[in-house]
């Protein structure tokens, strides 16, 4: 799926300059990025899509599974080749961010009768999203004295601690990247 951060990110947020951890760290970066990436349903960073979706009578709008569209490299409907418009004025089809749109050509229902290639994603990580991560990172590297633990007590003194998949902030970051499935 790809790294969101990088070594250099988390070792400067935890003000590490020196550590044998690298390896720990670099692996941990992926684990996150992975964990991260399933929880938003979607890969963050740019990729090639292939997709046979079901025709809808008389549709001219396509909504695409992956986001944000880069472009579209082809597009057929029943075994017709559908052409880019030049101008979104002349046949064919132009796309969005989202979706796609027929210009002069409707949909016909079928079932993966709508074929289409189309690369997706951004083509580097959201600032803010490689910060999220970095954060998840660190708060994992920290961790991993007391897994399991939710609280300790030592001379009379108890500290508790956070048992979340994600603290808030970085929760409200994904939250603005999460694909959602219609029902």
């Amino acid at each position: 799926m790809g790294d969101l951060t990088t070594l250099a990110n988390v070792k400067a947020w935890l003000s590490l300059t020196e550590t044998t951890d690298d390896a720990l760290l670099a692996a941990l970066i992926s684990a996150v990025s992975n964990y991260i990436q399933t929880w938003l349903n979607r890969t963050i960073i740019e990729a090639p899509y292939s997709e046979a979706r079901n025709g809808i009578a008389g549709g001219d709008t396509l909504v695409l599974a992956n986001y944000p569209v880069q472009s579209v490299s082809s597009l057929t409907i029943d075994g017709q080749i559908i052409p880019q418009s030049p101008d979104y004025v002349a046949s064919g089809y132009w796309s969005d961010d989202i979706a796609v749109y027929l210009v002069g050509y409707r949909m016909t229902r079928g079932r993966g009768n709508v074929r289409l290639s189309y690369t997706a994603g951004y083509s580097s990580v959201p600032l803010e999203l490689a910060q999220a991560c970095t954060e998840l990172v660190a708060l994992r590297y920290s961790e991993r004295d007391r897994i399991g633990h939710q609280s300790k007590s030592l001379a009379g003194e108890t500290v508790s601690f956070m048992i979340k998949d994600f603290p808030p902030d970085v929760l409200t970051i994904l939250n603005n990247y999460r694909k959602v499935v219609p029902l």
